[in-house]
């Protein structure tokens, strides 16, 4: 029997679910955001040309991360895939395969009719560019932008919603769809915690190293009965806001078994990065759910996640952690939203 992961894998569809905003927005109104219809997913479209128009002046809105006015498209669109960078970032180039932190608005070629954003939203979308995960659009048109960028885009169906369209946001199988994305930051296997260092002074308590050069980091047990209550510090404390228990969190992810040591999963070993929802992870590892709410992101933290809060008497079959066990997280929170 194959054993449950801690790291809950949500599939890349639905990461877009979570991070598209809360019950009420979403239930309000239709909207779609950038994740594949069911039609335009199970197939497999040949990579577009790149063409650098027409796109629609962006008329009001221009600086970076402000809310854009686009307007209408003239004429006929491109049948290939139209890009253009508005604003050139400075920062790290995008890859496909990374998740991408963004800021975006989409709207129809032919009426200028916005279907979905995040910025009245006020909440940032994190998505992996990766085929399945998103149109095929995005994965083309953002790989090789850099962090910092603003880019506009017109796709046509090939690379949107497919002849299917998306009609509960009034996206025809015809329509060309427009975006403009801000590329706020980005994210791969490579990716870790930058903060300032935080001294780790009690002896009772596991060490956890400080690099940050995308390798894992050690975790040191103690010699030491574990706590009896969840413990939660900070490794590298970073500015960022923090978390809170209605997001979900990208992150880095080290889980180590107190009493043997023994590593019983980790992101760096599986190189890809871990995304979920905090109140997800509450019925998996509640100790892991309740240590990371509150903390900063773009923060390094230790948890100690005593048996209670964590597998209890039923851990997974098959695997390093057994019945009873606390079990000393590192955890990298890179993203939240």
């Amino acid at each position: 029997m194959r054993r449950r992961s801690v790291l809950i894998a949500v599939p890349a569809g639905l990461v877009t679910l979570a991070g598209c905003g809360d019950s009420d927005s979403s239930s309000s109104k239709a909207s779609a955001s950038p994740s594949p219809s069911p039609s335009s997913s199970a197939s497999t479209v040949p990579p577009p040309k790149l063409v650098d128009g027409p796109l629609p002046a962006i008329t009001a809105g221009t600086k970076f991360d402000e809310k854009p006015t686009v307007a209408k498209g003239t004429g006929t669109p491109s049948k290939d895939l139209a890009v253009k960078t508005v604003i050139a970032g400075g920062g790290k180039a995008v890859a496909e395969g990374d998740f991408v932190k963004v800021n975006y608005l989409g709207q129809i070629w032919s009426t200028a009719k916005v279907f979905d954003n995040s910025y009245d939203r006020k909440t940032s979308l994190v998505i992996q560019l990766a085929q399945g995960g998103i149109i095929d659009g995005w994965r083309y048109g953002l790989a090789g932008r850099k962090v910092g960028s603003r880019v506009e885009m017109a796709i046509p169906p090939t690379w949107g919603y497919g002849t299917a369209g998306s009609p509960q946001a009034g996206i025809k199988g015809t329509d060309t769809l427009v975006f403009v994305i801000d590329i706020q930051d980005s994210f791969n296997a490579k990716s870790s915690a930058k903060g300032s260092t935080v001294a780790q002074s009690d002896a009772d308590l596991p060490k956890v190293g400080t690099n940050t050069d995308g390798k894992a980091p050690s975790v040191t047990i103690p010699k030491a009965d574990p706590p009896k209550k969840l413990v939660s510090n900070y490794v590298l404390e970073s500015d960022g806001a923090v978390v809170k228990e209605a997001q979900s969190i990208l992150c880095q992810f080290k889980g180590v078994v107190w009493s043997t040591g023994k590593e019983f999963e980790s992101t760096y070993s599986q190189g890809r990065l871990s995304q979920f929802a905090i109140k997800d992870m509450e019925s998996v590892v509640k100790g892991l759910a309740q240590g990371i709410t509150g903390k900063k992101v773009g923060s390094r933290i230790m948890i100690v996640a005593p048996a209670d809060l964590a597998y209890g008497d039923t851990p997974p079959s098959g695997g390093a952690i057994k019945k009873g066990d606390t079990l000393v997280f590192s955890v990298d929170i890179l993203a939240a939203m």
